[in-house]
């Protein structure tokens, strides 16, 4: 379901209770020695407010969990490719410096050239799998190798491994983002609450001001935190390339 068919459905089920509510009052009028229901309008009031609370905190536990992957993930590789940088040591004498200077590419192609892609929701280019592809074969040893080197390479392989794999997960990261439904259900709710604040507020108007300036702020300050949450490698919250700059400065 997309985002115009979710207002489409919201808008719907709306119209259908205001055509029961008109019904009803039209079928079953209020006598005139009864009050009006005020207990109903609070009631109503208070689930929009609640509802609305259970939709910012999903929203913000989404977009954190979003944002923690990410994290995980870049540490995951950094890592990785960390210690197949320090496997080159075990490696043949002629093997280690085109392992070490591949490494050192990578970590700069992620960095410099990766990084500002997702920051921006970009697709990545098949370049940096290529820089990859340079790196297996740069811990690649031949049969003159010793049982030790050959293990080494081995390990400088499954490494690769690791960082083959938080690569992808990386990459799927940086395109996730919040879902448009729940974008609607965070302005349709944020605005229904403080509609019903203004309906159905208390008596003293100074007292009902700053309750309704406190709770705008309070609403305003969380959708911009989901906002910038859910931009896993963003400038302002998102996950850094410290991971690589500390290993590969």
């Amino acid at each position: 379901m997309d985002l115009f068919e979710t207002l489409f459905v919201v808008v719907g089920v709306a119209l259908l209770g205001a055509l029961a509510v008109l019904l009803k009052t039209r079928l079953f009028p209020v006598g005139e020695d009864e009050e009006p229901r005020e207990d109903v309008a609070e009631y109503i009031a208070m689930m929009v407010s609640v509802l609305y609370a259970i939709v910012l905190g999903l929203c913000l536990v989404s977009v954190w969990d979003t944002r923690t992957s990410a994290s995980d993930h870049v540490q995951a590789e950094a890592s990785a490719l960390h210690q197949t940088y320090l496997l080159a040591d075990a490696l043949p004498e002629e093997r280690r410096e085109p392992l070490r200077l591949a490494a050192r590419t990578y970590a700069g192609h992620v960095v410099d050239v990766e990084w500002p892609m997702m920051a921006a929701r970009q697709p990545l280019d098949p370049s940096g799998w290529k820089l990859l592809e340079q790196l297996r074969q740069a811990g690649e040893v031949g049969d003159t190798a010793t049982v030790s080197q050959q293990i080494a390479a081995q390990e400088v392989l499954a490494q690769l491994g690791y960082v083959d794999d938080a690569r992808r997960s990386r990459e799927a990261a940086a395109q996730e983002k919040l879902s448009p439904v729940l974008w609607t259900g965070l302005i349709i709710g944020g605005f229904l609450t403080l509609a019903f604040m203004f309906l159905f507020g208390i008596s003293r108007s100074t007292t009902h001001v700053v309750m309704v300036m406190g709770l705008a702020g309070f609403i305003a300050f969380t959708v911009l935190l989901i906002h910038q949450l859910d931009a896993p490698f963003g400038a302002v919250l998102g996950t850094s390339p410290e991971a690589f700059t500390r290993y590969f400065a």
